[in-house]
């Protein structure tokens, strides 16, 4: 076993350090998600935070952790009466990204309890991390099915199995830590919201700190005792330190002129529901106590907003992450010391530093435009209505124009059943949803289905020598359900930028609309990926990808100008496919193609291009045309291109109607995949 890295040996990454420091003080806070690049030590220092924990006491024997002095009455290793206690560390439990249901919440042994009648229950990763630290690296990855459960268990400190009227409960309070890369795709708002603080990471930029972070690492990998060793006193006094901030906890006052600057603070900036002002509340408690402070100050609850705050006030899924500090800093000052919160009467000693005490490590949200409607001031080197380029401006590449205000689309799905990741878009074969059938278990049985199982037994019976009530059942009987649930497939956008698309008009109006569908791509936990083409070749802008907000951020940047290559464009697309088919056979995809139709450069290019549409056609692809033509004479040709891809097409005027959704039909009705 790989020795841990101490987590006072860890070098910068202050913030993260104070988020996992106050759940060591307070677990009621409510754990702590840390966003950052990779090689940024977030898993390093989750790691290292359960060795200066202190030790818990449990009822020796207990599978599930009860504390000797409060034993759950419910617990399925119980009653505890007298029973012998014993201290062992604080667990850290790893939930793997890719693991199953029944190795989450465990698992009950279905044969023993229709035909003996007993609960035989193997505990799972939440029974291990009661009491303890539940970690999940690159949590944005983990299956809905699996979110799902742990926020159940995170709501109720409780996990239920139930499986056909056998029932197991056990308690599972936990500090739920999880660690992500934004690159990857973002959380559920649900589960975001279940994280009680959140902190942004990234390497350092200084060469000094970088030296001493590979010196650092070097040293702990070449002799980990000896590293160990030599951080041995910091680590005493840290944990130390803890003990002693938890003995205060109770002591600390949070005053009515705190309360109000945390009420203050959270309106301000219109954070949903009551959960922010609750864990602000606990953080400030929690700050005060690790200060070794029986008073909460205004820099406590700064502190705590910048903590508790960022992944709340989102607004929407394409929002950056942060806080303005500037206005954070102004209502604290507005609701400072107005209420003889007994602490001081005016507030801390010193006023708040106007500039902001200590930080949090959040950069500021990046502060608004000029405040000028958009479309209302052209933008520098904006082409006019045919394309054209401006003058002093290469017809060969325009500047980026902002996109359209999104809207709500219509579910566009691919037909026929799939067996790919949950999701919510098509239909598939899935671990949950209505159960459609039944089949023999192939490895270990997770979801019965009771009826065909007892049709199956019920002919032996008399063979089996059955006597009393109880069914005799054996393992050839069992019947594993199954079920028709949604999956989330692979939505490839293949845009035109050339420059029959480059007026600001339309090409805002495309972009738009590509960013509603990429909307509706992340509610429904869809992978994205971006190809572009315009000038003589076609591009992929953005590789297949579960960050939609990368994809907003490429069309966001998206240049326009030169010839239309769509050949290229559609070959590219269906390159990106055949790789992607290598890494994730099970996703099934979907292409967007977003043109007026034209095809320009090259020997016969329009002949070029249907030749390309129709190896999606062949391979049953499922697709769509956003056909992106305007003005007095239309050419038809997005049409035509819809029928060579075997799919359908809608018009960009239908696109900037109401809404996508009494428009677009699904792809199904015309699309050759077979069902």
């Amino acid at each position: 076993m790989s020795t841990p890295f101490p987590f006072t040996a860890v070098v910068g990454q202050d913030d993260l350090r104070l988020a996992l420091l106050l759940n060591a003080v307070s677990p009621a806070v409510g754990g702590v998600l840390v966003r950052g690049e990779k090689g940024t030590a977030k898993s390093t220092a989750v790691r290292a935070l359960s060795a200066l924990l202190p030790a818990v006491d449990v009822v020796t024997g207990c599978r599930f952790s009860c504390d000797p002095a409060a034993p759950d009455p419910a617990c399925p290793d119980g009653p505890h009466e007298v029973e012998a206690s014993s201290t062992r560390p604080a667990r850290m439990v790893e939930l793997p990204v890719g693991a199953s249901e029944d190795r989450l919440v465990g698992a009950l042994d279905i044969e023993r309890a229709l035909s003996e009648g007993v609960k035989a229950f193997e505990p799972g990763l939440l029974a291990d991390a009661h009491r303890g630290i539940l970690y999940v690296d690159e949590v944005n990855l983990l299956h809905d099915h699996l979110v799902d459960l742990l926020l159940d268990a995170a709501a109720m400190g409780a996990s239920y199995v139930e499986r056909e009227g056998v029932s197991v409960r056990h308690a599972a309070r936990f500090l739920l830590v999880g660690t992500m890369n934004p690159e990857e795709g973002e959380l559920r708002p649900q589960l975001l919201d279940r994280f009680g603080l959140t902190v942004e990471v990234a390497a350092s930029r200084e060469p000094d700190q970088r030296v001493e972070v590979v010196r650092r690492r070097l040293a702990h990998d070449d002799d980990p005792a000896t590293f160990v060793a030599r951080w041995a006193d910091e680590e005493a006094e840290v944990r130390a330190r803890i003990v002693a901030a938890r003995a205060l906890l109770p002591s600390v006052r949070l005053g009515d002129g705190a309360l109000r600057q945390i009420a203050a603070t959270c309106a301000a900036f219109e954070v949903d529901g009551m959960r922010a002002d609750i864990v602000m509340a606990r953080t400030a408690t929690a700050l005060a106590a690790w200060a070794g402070r029986t008073d909460v100050l205004a820099e406590d609850v700064r502190q705590a907003a910048l903590l508790a705050l960022p992944h709340r006030r989102r607004r929407n899924p394409f929002d950056a992450p942060g806080l303005d500090e500037d206005k954070l800093d102004e209502t604290l000052e507005e609701f400072s010391g107005s209420d003889g919160d007994g602490s001081d009467g005016n507030g801390p000693d010193d006023d708040p530093d106007p500039d902001g005490p200590g930080g949090g490590g959040q950069p500021p949200q990046e502060g608004p435009d000029d405040g000028s409607p958009a479309g209302d001031v052209p933008a520098q080197g904006e082409p006019s209505e045919d394309g054209q380029a401006p003058a002093g401006q290469s017809a060969a590449e325009q500047s980026p124009v902002r996109a359209a205000e999104p809207f709500r689309t219509k579910v566009l799905s691919v037909p026929g059943l799939g067996e790919g990741a949950a999701g919510r878009r098509s239909r598939a074969r899935t671990e949950h949803g209505r159960t459609t059938g039944s089949r023999r278990p192939r490895g270990a049985l997770t979801k019965l289905h009771l009826a065909a199982t007892v049709q199956a037994a019920a002919p032996h019976q008399l063979a089996r020598g059955r006597s009393g009530r109880g069914l005799v059942v054996r393992r050839d009987d069992l019947r594993q359900a199954t079920r028709e649930g949604r999956e989330g497939n692979l939505v490839l956008f293949v845009v035109d930028a050339s420059g029959s698309m480059a007026a600001r008009q339309r090409m805002s109006a495309v972009k738009g609309a590509v960013l509603s569908l990429l909307l509706d791509a992340y509610q429904r936990r869809d992978k994205v990926g971006l190809v572009t083409f315009r000038g003589s070749a076609a591009e992929v802008a953005l590789p297949p990808t579960s960050s939609v907000d990368a994809a907003a951020a490429r069309l966001e940047s998206l240049p326009t100008g030169g010839r239309t290559p769509l050949s290229a464009g559609l070959l590219r697309a269906h390159e990106v496919l055949r790789v992607e088919r290598l890494r994730d056979s099970a996703r099934r995809p979907l292409v967007v193609v977003v043109t007026d139709g034209r095809a320009t450069g090259g020997p016969e290019p329009v002949a070029t291009a249907g030749r390309a549409a129709r190896l999606f056609a062949a391979e049953g692809v499922a697709s769509v045309v956003v056909d992106c033509e305007s003005g007095p004479v239309r050419l038809g040709l997005a049409g035509q291109l819809a029928g060579e891809l075997g799919g359908t097409a809608v018009t960009l005027d239908a696109l900037r109607a109401d809404s996508l959704a009494g428009l677009v039909r699904d792809v199904q009705g015309t699309s050759r995949r077979a069902a």
